[in-house]
């Protein structure tokens, strides 16, 4: 017998705890035509206490829409996002009222794809920002706070610099220092090695399974980075238009990947698998080159 979280109870091992649920997920768009394309279409997932998920797919596939309505950033049409945090219960995001929403993304970390750093602020002040603004702490404090997360990251030194002072890794790294100053207890990470070399990418990739460790968070990552995804994965999700096309630990997308194409046995095995090598031939990129849903989603916009 198989518990709700994927571990076997008759074998004695307790299921996991889950943090957030997503349930039946549905965000449409405006296309130029006028039509309201579903950029999520019916998205259902659990996510894990202390665990690392990626979620990946191609571009328009759906993947930073979700992250973005997981942050409480845009309001799904239809759907659920449950979330279950000591002190709140279990509350779900999506008709939460603002100031349960507001408590809920207090307790949420998020580095974005730029690192989203005030150009105005130095790194220091950039990382306290969040204690200032969430919560009522001495300076003093707040200063020992932001010396403890720069270290954490590696940034201690540059601590008086202004982001155009610092590389793309570097801002990646102030961005990571931040998003953890309030100690959250999920964070969010979105396309956190994009644009960086491989050496960089992966010293990246290893900050974030070492923060992991330290601060026993749990951490939704979205990339379509598959070098950083097998790197950091615990478990792994793929989109494809606007639905959850496969998913699973990282050990079976490994075993997926490494198959001889000849064994594939259904065109969704063949279309992970082209995904996670980036083969120039399947499904992806068949004859008929763009999809009519990806036709749809050039324009699309959020409808008001």
């Amino acid at each position: 017998m198989v518990g709700s979280g994927g571990y076997n109870t008759a074998m004695g091992v307790p299921p996991r705890e889950i943090v957030v649920s997503v349930r039946d997920l549905v965000m449409r768009f405006e296309a130029a035509d006028g039509t309201r394309v579903p950029v999520l279409n019916g998205i259902t997932f659990d996510v894990f206490r202390g665990e690392t998920l990626v979620v990946m797919g191609g571009s328009g596939c759906g993947k930073s829409t979700l992250l973005n309505c997981l942050i409480g950033e845009l309001a799904p049409d239809e759907g659920q996002i449950i979330y279950r945090l000591p002190g709140l219960g279990e509350v779900d995001l999506v008709r939460a009222d603002e100031a349960t929403g507001n408590a809920i993304r207090r307790r949420l970390g998020i580095l974005f794809q730029s690192g989203a750093l005030f150009s105005s602020l130095t790194l220091a002040e950039n990382v306290a920002l969040p204690l200032r603004e969430h919560s009522h702490v001495d300076e003093d404090i707040i200063d020992i706070v932001v010396t403890m997360k720069l270290q954490q990251v590696r940034m201690l030194e540059h601590r008086d610099k202004y982001p155009s002072q610092l590389s793309g890794g570097q801002k990646k790294r102030a961005g990571l220092a931040r998003a953890t100053a309030l100690d959250p207890e999920i964070l969010f990470y979105d396309e956190p090695t994009a644009g960086l070399d491989p050496v960089t990418a992966s010293a990246i990739d290893g900050l974030i399974m070492d923060l992991s460790r330290k601060l026993q968070v749990t951490s939704v990552v979205v990339t379509h980075e598959m070098d950083s995804a097998f790197r950091i994965a615990d478990r792994m999700i793929m989109l494809q238009s606007g639905r959850i096309l496969r998913s699973g630990s990282r050990r079976e997308f490994e075993v997926l990947r490494d198959t001889p194409p000849t064994q594939l046995t259904t065109e969704s095995d063949w279309t992970v698998q082209q995904f996670l090598t980036g083969s120039p031939s399947g499904p992806l990129t068949n004859a008929e080159g763009t999809s009519e849903y990806e036709r749809l989603l050039v324009g699309a916009r959020p409808i008001s």
